[in-house]
């Protein structure tokens, strides 16, 4: 199975030169430490941050340079600050290629819940409303299973919605699927992981077709 970094190495091999990428909360943001050497990628992050690098080394921290999950990271050289309305206007104008986010779960449609935590009080789903209605592409980094070990693949999300029909591929420490109108498409298996291993842990319809390579990573 792949451990959180296996999953943000996956992700990152669907990044293309020019993309402009945002990052959610949580695992999505180790995709920045793993962009194909040669390629150009600017990542933004809504909280008013284009051209952010990857995390800094113990030490090199400067708590004033943040991302939107308040955590330390770096800026690029050419990169630039600046305020929330801005950021926005970028996500809502559809100029972000490709959003990564973290998800409770996610229906065999493409719907995404990722913001209301069960028995956990929240302000709000915050941007990553603007995120599922504006990117061109998102990208679902998850376990494929929660801690009860129930999967969070299905035929209808249980809880409250970020957005609907949007997820295009998701990356779990299992596979490695494309969100079809008719289900999830297995397209990879995680080294180690069995077809039959992922059918177990995938209570949405999946589509296997032929043989499923293992993913290189």
């Amino acid at each position: 199975m792949l451990d959180k970094d296996g999953i943000a190495k996956r992700i990152a091999k669907e990044l293309q030169d020019g993309f402009y990428v945002n990052l959610g909360i949580g695992i999505p943001t180790l995709v920045a430490n793993y962009v194909p050497e040669g390629m150009n990628v600017t990542f933004q992050s809504e909280n008013g941050m284009l051209g952010m690098g990857p995390f800094p080394y113990e030490g090199e921290q400067d708590a004033d340079v943040i991302n939107a999950g308040k955590q330390t990271v770096t800026m690029l050289p050419g990169g630039v600050y600046f305020d929330s309305a801005t950021s926005f206007a970028m996500i809502r104008g559809e100029h972000v290629d490709l959003t990564v986010l973290g998800a409770m779960e996610v229906s065999e449609k493409g719907d995404i819940a990722n913001w209301k935590i069960p028995g956990k009080m929240v302000k709000g789903m915050g941007g990553a409303m603007d995120l599922v209605a504006s990117a061109k592409n998102i990208i679902v980094a998850m376990q494929h299973e929660n801690k009860a070990g129930e999967s969070k693949l299905l035929p209808q999300c249980t809880l409250p919605l970020t957005g609907i029909g949007c997820v295009k591929k998701i990356v779990t420490e299992l596979a490695f699927l494309e969100v079809t109108e008719d289900g999830f498409k297995l397209l990879e298996r995680a080294p180690g992981v069995s077809v039959d291993d992922i059918k177990k842990a995938t209570l949405g319809k999946l589509i296997i077709e032929g043989e499923i390579p293992e993913m290189v990573i």
